[in-house]
């Protein structure tokens, strides 16, 4: 399936590779302006030549989503470069370290938290005050539409503590965000992903490959997603398709979050 998102711009926050690229991608092919943005200098220009050599039009953004200053930025290349800003992915995260609770350090607690979720805080701060400059609250269409990314740790006790914490803390963010932007017509959801085929899951795996192979098995579908069929997810919940869908936390999971 298709969607016309001629003529809106999206932002992309971890959008040098993995489930970030794909949707930078997806949300270009669709007729999007997007604006990836990452710490990833490399990462994120490949992001946009990869767009534009498709016909896709693309502009990266060096972005620490811990940083205000950075974050306010990034909102403002999108308003300087295409116009406005009608579309946010806010997908840049961290694992950190799998150590039990108790022997998680304070310093790794701090850096999941910071990025994971004081980062999916900054970019909807900056995100929303340019949305809702333009929401009439009728109702009848979008202002925006922000989709956040959290995980089945988000939604389970899957993950380290620090890691489950910031993607519960996402889910939670995201719920208060649509009940307190509504009226300016702007839709706020987020996705879950289960086990998928990314860097971060790939450098997990040749630490751990034993607890990937076990989370791996507990998907049903028996298998790991890809970064597109997240992508694929994350632009219906965008599109005109979704207009009545706010507010909701979706397992992209093969499964996991059902047994």
């Amino acid at each position: 399936m298709t969607y016309n998102l001629d003529g809106k711009t999206a932002i992309v926050t971890g959008g040098a590779s993995g489930i970030g690229r794909k949707t930078a991608e997806r949300f270009a092919a669709e007729g999007a302006n997007v604006v990836v943005a990452d710490v990833v200098t490399d990462g994120g220009e490949e992001t946009v030549e990869s767009i534009e050599s498709a016909g896709g039009s693309a502009t990266f953004v060096e972005t620490d989503v811990t940083d205000p200053d950075a974050v306010e930025a990034m909102v403002q290349t999108a308003v300087d470069t295409y116009g406005g800003l009608d579309i946010a992915h806010n997908n840049a995260g961290i694992e950190g370290e799998n150590d039990p609770l108790a022997e998680q350090t304070e310093a790794n607690w701090k850096q999941v938290m910071d990025i994971n979720l004081t980062g999916v805080w900054l970019c909807l701060k900056y995100e929303l005050q340019e949305m809702t400059a333009n929401g009439d609250g009728d109702g009848d269409s979008d202002s925006g539409a922000i989709v956040n990314t959290s995980s089945i740790a988000g939604l389970s006790a899957a993950g380290s503590s620090a890691y489950a914490a910031s993607k519960h803390g996402v889910i939670g963010l995201t719920r208060v965000a649509t009940t307190e932007y509504a009226d300016a017509d702007v839709r706020v959801n987020a996705v879950c992903p289960g086990v998928i085929e990314t860097p971060m899951v790939e450098q997990s795996a040749a630490e751990n490959p034993e607890e990937i192979e076990q989370f791996v098995g507990m998907q049903p579908l028996n298998r790991m997603g890809s970064p597109e069929e997240i992508a694929n997810a994350v632009v219906w919940l965008c599109s005109d398709e979704a207009s009545f869908v706010t507010g909701n936390a979706y397992p992209v999971d093969g499964g996991f979050t059902a047994l």
